[in-house]
């Protein structure tokens, strides 16, 4: 373990944003972890995983600390469902490509998400259909106040629409070590979602296999969102907002091409990207910053942006976005 002082971020977020941490340490054990809480004591904290939703608006005056540890083990297993504890140092699409190559079902879909398996509850990452709270049975970590390890069960997480208790009561207070995931071993897919529907006749699968899925998300990911080693993003900048039926049902009638899913009660999810291609943004560039042209939930860096540039640009969207439809976006990524 080494505690570097004056650490350059840029190639800890995908923004690719040139910021620096007063303090940066990488560890692999809980043992370091506490030494260098124990050196930073009076300094703020920072959790990084792989840096893939996070925007930096300014250098950071404390210790980031990342913990790498890699690993996947077998805890149990049936005829029916395998567990597995993954180390939060893993990269997620590695753990995906890891059950897609011993035929286990349930984070298929999720194939090619940036990122770590520690940062996944976080956010609840989700995407064509699937969420990580789907396949989720507990998690291991640690709170950096006092030390403390604690074993959280689904029942705790508050897991809800890309939202946890780790982004909000617990943000940067407490550090998840490793994550144990309950899969199935029969043959489930979910391949309901549209697009992967399409490429499935597209290419005339008519009873597809894992492999198949993974491969199909990727390419449709590959095609609609940009290398953040080409281009900086952090991939969807904002939340798809849920609005009231009621008030869905009245923009219909302004907005007949407008698309909504049911979400939780009487509420109803609406494409956040849609709504920021109505209001012309989509390919926009603005100096160093802009909106992708195949991906309008996509901001982008093209090089030379500093992240109070990606911020302004997000926010003038938010404004036409409301001013046309009274739908307030969300960000979806942790603003520091």
């Amino acid at each position: 373990m080494i505690l570097q002082e004056n650490y350059n971020l840029k190639n800890k977020n995908t923004f690719g944003l040139e910021v620096s941490a007063k303090y940066y340490c990488e560890i692999y054990s809980i043992a370091e972890l506490k030494e260098v809480l124990e050196q930073v004591k009076d300094e703020k904290i920072l959790l990084l995983g792989g840096g893939s939703n996070i925007l930096f608006t300014k250098n950071f005056e404390g210790c980031a600390i990342q913990f790498n540890k890699k690993g996947i083990s077998k805890i149990s297993e049936d005829k029916d469902f395998v567990l597995l504890e993954v180390f939060a140092g893993e990269l997620w699409d590695d753990f995906v490509a890891y059950c897609v190559a011993n035929n286990f079902y349930g984070v298929e879909n999720l194939s090619l998400i940036p990122g770590t398996v520690g940062a996944a509850p976080i956010q609840n990452i989700g995407a064509y259909g699937q969420e990580f709270k789907d396949t989720f049975f507990a998690l291991n970590g640690i709170y950096l106040n006092d030390g403390t390890e604690k074993t959280f069960f689904k029942s705790s997480c508050l897991f809800e629409y890309r939202s946890s208790i780790f982004k909000h009561e617990l943000k940067n207070k407490f550090l998840i070590t490793s994550v144990v995931f309950r899969l199935k071993k029969n043959h489930e897919l979910n391949i309901r979602y549209g697009s992967i529907e399409q490429e499935l006749k597209n290419i005339g699968k008519t009873s597809p296999m894992l492999i198949d899925v993974r491969n199909i998300v990727i390419k449709i990911r590959q095609e609609k969102l940009p290398d953040p080693k080409v281009l900086g993003n952090s991939g969807s900048f904002f939340k798809n907002p849920e609005i009231e039926e009621s008030q869905y049902e009245k923009l219909k009638e302004d907005f007949p091409s407008m698309k909504g899913f049911p979400a939780s009660y009487d509420k109803i999810k609406i494409p956040a990207g849609w709504l920021i291609e109505q209001c012309g943004w989509k390919g926009k560039r603005i100096g160093n910053v802009g909106v992708h042209e195949h991906q309008a939930l996509v901001l982008v860096n093209y090089g030379r942006a500093e992240g109070k540039e990606i911020l302004q640009l997000a926010q003038a969207i938010k404004n036409d976005v409301y001013q046309r439809f009274q739908i307030q976006l969300e960000e979806e990524v942790n603003i520091v």
